[in-house]
C-alpha cells in the first residue's frame, strides 16, 4: 500500500477531538479535494456542534480555536454540496469567533472558556482561527489575530514563538520555544497567504516576511539529521518529528507559491526524509509530538496529518 494511503487510515482510526477533526479533513481536502472523507468529517463536526457555534464540541473540551480549525473545509464543502445545514454551522462558528468568544482588552482571542481556565493565548491558535476568518471573508480580523499573537507571543532575538501568554498575570504562562508550536504558526500563516487574493497585497507582503522571520528562526535550530528538539532550544528535551514535517509543508507551498526560494529546498527535503523513516508498517508517524499530554514522543492526529499535507505541498515541484 502507498505510505500515503497508510498514514491516512492510520489518521481516521485515532480518536479526535475537535482540532484533530480539523487537521484531519484539512490534510485530505489539501491531499485530495473534496472526497466523501472530507465530506464524512465535516458532518461528524456538525453533529457535534455546540449552541453557541463551536463545532466538533466532544465532552468538556473547552477551546475556543480548535473548533475553528475545520472552517476552512467546512465553507468549502458548504459550496460545493450547497447544504444549508453546513453554511448555517459555519456562520454560526464565524459569529462565535467574531463576537463571542472570549479575549484580551485589544480583542485576540483566549484559548480557552470557562470558569476553571485563565485566560491565554496560546500560539496554537496560529493554525486554528485565522485561516477560517480569511475564508469566511473577514481577512481584516484575521490579521488581527495574527499581529495580537505575535504581540504577545513573539520573542524579535530569537526570531520564535512562545507557547503561552498568562493575560491575568500580564507575562508569558509558559516562555518555551515549543517546536510544534512555532510549528502551528508556520503553517497556519502559510494557509493564510494562500487565501488571500490580490486586494490585501499589502497583507500578504507582511505575513511573507514575518513567516520568513520565523522559519529563519526556526532552521537555527534543525539538527543534521532533519529533525527539531521538541523545545526547539534546549537539547535536554526529546526528538521529535512533527515539526520537521510542518517545516517541510511550509516550505514546499512557500517555494510553490514563489515567494520562497529553492535554497530553502534542501532544509525541507531533509526534513522529510527523516520523517520518512519514523513511519511503521501500521501507517503511524512515530515519536511526534504525542497525545493526550503532548509532553512525549508518540502518535497524534497532526502527526499524521501534517505527513499528508508535507506530502500536498511537495506534490508538484
Amino acid at each position: 500500500m502507498e505510505i500515503a494511503a497508510k498514514v491516512k487510515y492510520a489518521m481516521l482510526c485515532i480518536q479526535r477531538l475537535s482540532w484533530e477533526q480539523g487537521i484531519a479533513a484539512q490534510a485530505i481536502y489539501e491531499l485530495e479535494g473534496i472526497t466523501e472523507d472530507v465530506i464524512r468529517l465535516c458532518e461528524a463536526a456538525v453533529a457535534r456542534s455546540a449552541s453557541d457555534g463551536r463545532l466538533a464540541v466532544m465532552e468538556k473540551n473547552e477551546s475556543v480555536n480548535d473548533p475553528a480549525a475545520i472552517g476552512e473545509v467546512l465553507i468549502a464543502v458548504a459550496e460545493k454540496t450547497a447544504r444549508k445545514d453546513y453554511k448555517e454551522a459555519a456562520d454560526k462558528l464565524y459569529h462565535y469567533i467574531k463576537y463571542d468568544a472570549p479575549r484580551t482588552e485589544d480583542g485576540i482571542l483566549y484559548h480557552f472558556d470557562g470558569d476553571w481556565s485563565k485566560h491565554q493565548v496560546w500560539v496554537d491558535a496560529y493554525y486554528m482561527v485565522p485561516p477560517f476568518l480569511c475564508k469566511y471573508g473577514d481577512a481584516k480580523e484575521a490579521m488581527k489575530q495574527i499581529k495580537g499573537f505575535r504581540k504577545y507571543l513573539y520573542n524579535k532575538r530569537m526570531g520564535l514563538l512562545s507557547h503561552i501568554w498568562d493575560d491575568d498575570r500580564k507575562e508569558l504562562g509558559r516562555k518555551d520555544f515549543w517546536g510544534v508550536g512555532n510549528g502551528w504558526a508556520l503553517t497556519g500563516i502559510t494557509r493564510v497567504i494562500g487565501l488571500l487574493d490580490e486586494k490585501h497585497q499589502e497583507d500578504k507582503d507582511y505575513l511573507i516576511d514575518y513567516l520568513k522571520e520565523l522559519l529563519h528562526g526556526c532552521l537555527t535550530f534543525q539538527r543534521d539529521d532533519g529533525l527539531f528538539f521538541d523545545v526547539l532550544d534546549d537539547p535536554q528535551s526529546f526528538i521529535e518529528t512533527n515539526m520537521a514535517q510542518m517545516l517541510a509543508y511550509t516550505i514546499y507551498r512557500g517555494i510553490k507559491a514563489g515567494y520562497l526560494d529553492n535554497r530553502y529546498m534542501i532544509f525541507a527535503d531533509n526534513a522529510r526524509n527523516a520523517v520518512l523513516n519514523k513511519v511503521d508498517e501500521y501507517g503511524f508517524v512515530r515519536d511526534v509530538c504525542g497525545m493526550p499530554h503532548f509532553d512525549h514522543p508518540g502518535i497524534a492526529t497532526e502527526g499524521q496529518a501534517f505527513f499528508l499535507l508535507m506530502e500536498a505541498a511537495r506534490s508538484g515541484l
